[in-house]
């Protein structure tokens, strides 16, 4: 019986995953690590929460003392680092905190492997750490010899841990993999990203806040196909390897809120153009031929399908984004988009 120790398990892709591995791994026995920020959100775990095979402990994965006892007790075969602060906007207010987490909280969790000894380390990372790509030239995209060129304080550290990783497996033979995904959307996705919050704001008829003229392209990703990937590359993948997921779903921004307006039968009049964020990427696009030839993966949900899917679940569980919405992220949605 294989052991996961899961890091940020109580965020969006982290509880997905888990979700995931429940469903294709029921031996298995899944441990959640969350310090439980503001986008960790413990109710989204209810459903295995009483499970024999399921623990969940609170800390953080810069706590030395909390993830080394941790995996002392536990003894995990796959660690799967989804632990990060992850939205670029916060991480132009306090880049601090993300150098903190994402970086000296992936070199705790590489120190901890090392202490007791895993089968793999596999280190949760974006396409973000390539920079943006040129709107004029649709024939470029990322791979895994792209050069990481970071925009943002949030992007740069995500590149210093998978460095940090990288380093760990050459110089301390830790069995690690490293993968680099594009924007996800699905279930359970904190109501601050894109989606949902157009979603939510729609719902309520507020305004739908557009950065810039919507220009930006992100390739999106439907949230199980990533886990997909994520379990196959435990299995199968080569280990010091780089591995891109990618969607082959490009979108600009307005398109994808003026998609969501007319499947919710709202006006486009809600759309508001707000200043545009300081260095923002123009495009993201990522090539997953390597993951495609050596595991046999590629994306299954198709965006149109995914977009309906994710709409029609924030219709039904409302009580699960209203609790966080009437929370501190108010606070936050203010200071964000309040005087743009």
């Amino acid at each position: 019986m294989a052991t996961y120790v899961v890091t940020g398990g109580a965020g969006f892709i982290g509880s997905n995953f888990i979700f995931y591995l429940r469903q294709q791994h029921p031996d298995a026995r899944i441990v959640c690590l969350d310090s439980l920020t503001y986008a960790g959100n413990l109710e989204t775990l209810e459903s295995v929460m009483h499970d024999v095979q399921f623990r969940f402990v609170k800390a953080s994965i810069t706590d030395r003392e909390a993830v080394f006892r941790l995996f002392e007790e536990e003894r995990p075969d796959y660690v799967v680092n989804f632990a990060a602060e992850s939205h670029v906007d916060r991480s132009i207010e306090t880049p601090g905190v993300f150098l903190q987490t994402n970086v000296i909280g992936t070199q705790t969790l590489l120190d901890a492997c090392r202490h007791t000894g895993v089968k793999r380390f596999h280190q949760v990372s974006t396409d973000e750490v390539y920079g943006d790509l040129p709107l004029d030239r649709p024939d470029l995209m990322f791979t895994e010899e792209t050069p990481i060129h970071t925009s943002s304080p949030y992007s740069a550290s995500k590149a210093a841990a998978d460095l940090l990783v990288q380093a760990y497996h050459r110089t301390f033979q830790v069995p690690a993999t490293i993968s680099r995904c594009s924007n996800n959307y699905g279930p359970y996705h904190f109501p601050e990203k894109l989606i949902p919050l157009m979603i939510i704001n729609a719902l309520h008829d507020k305004p739908l806040p557009v950065y810039g003229k919507g220009e930006n392209v992100r390739d999106w990703l439907y949230v199980t196909d990533h886990c997909r990937a994520i379990d196959l590359i435990l299995q199968n993948g080569r280990v010091g390897e780089v591995y891109n997921i990618g969607g082959h779903n490009e979108m600009r921004n307005i398109d994808i809120v003026r998609l969501i307006v007319k499947t919710l039968g709202k006006s486009e009049d809600l759309i508001t153009y707000v200043t545009d964020r300081k260095g923002h990427d123009m495009r993201y696009a990522i090539d997953p031929a390597k993951i495609n030839r050596e595991l046999g993966w590629s994306p299954e949900v198709m965006f149109a399908d995914g977009i309906q899917r994710t709409i029609d679940w924030y219709l039904t569980h409302r009580d699960w984004w209203q609790n966080i919405v009437n929370g501190e992220y108010q606070t936050y949605y203010e200071q964000m988009y309040g005087n743009r």
